[in-house]
């Protein structure tokens, strides 16, 4: 990731520094896409097992660049003890439940286009609606949901289809990634809305350090 600039040297060593510093082997870890820049699920392996090293457990979906991830199937037939993913379906750890899927661009994105996206997108929107759904069945009215997307459910701090289907199914968060610029990191959506906790959890916005989700939100 050096190329990507000098903040992200040794960035590996920094995540897993802070990450011991700040998570126990019962706490619940969400990592919202972008895992490996492997191209195949085999060359995948050594960072899974990178993961599953650190304390915690893990739960994660899928981003953009993560081509290694073929089908649920596949992924969830290789996953170290300490790592679930979600994949358009939801699963419960211990009192919460959490759901998930890629996302994708929205229309009036600058780079969004018709003839590519469209299809993408509107597959993404029912992808996600299975997974409320799912989560909505385990949450059985009385556990919080957490919803992992890879992009951002918001442009120009407007709700995109994805946070309106979002805020519709209850869920009490949202954790996203995607954004690696500081513009970007300044005009993302963060914070409470239409009820629903939204988190930008892309590593160096995060100056590769794991924050807490907060507990007043359920």
């Amino acid at each position: 990731m050096d190329v990507f600039g000098d903040h992200w040297r040794d960035h590996a060593a920094v995540i897993a520094r802070s990450w011991r510093e700040r998570i126990a082997a019962d706490d619940l870890v969400l990592i919202p896409g972008d895992i490996s820049w492997a191209m195949h699920i085999q060359d995948a392996l050594a960072d899974l097992a990178w993961i599953d090293a650190l304390p915690g457990r893990k739960v994660m979906c899928k981003g953009n660049h993560d081509y290694w991830w073929s089908s649920k199937g596949k992924v969830r037939a290789v996953l170290p003890p300490s790592i679930s993913v979600v994949d358009c379906d939801a699963l419960q750890v211990d009192d919460v439940v959490v759901c998930g899927t890629r996302a994708w661009a929205v229309p009036g994105d600058r780079d969004f286009n018709k003839t590519t996206d469209l299809r993408i997108y509107e597959r993404e929107l029912s992808r996600l609606d299975r997974a409320l759904s799912g989560a909505q069945v385990l949450a059985e009215g009385i556990r919080p949901i957490i919803v992992l997307l890879h992009f951002p459910p918001f442009r120009d701090h407007e709700p995109t289809e994805f946070a309106r289907r979002i805020a519709a199914a209850g869920a009490q968060i949202c954790v996203y990634g995607h954004l690696h610029q500081p513009d970007q990191w300044a005009n993302a959506t963060t914070g409470v809305v239409e009820g629903v906790d939204y988190y930008l959890t892309a590593c160096d916005a995060l100056q590769f350090t794991p924050i807490q989700l907060q507990p007043g939100v359920y």
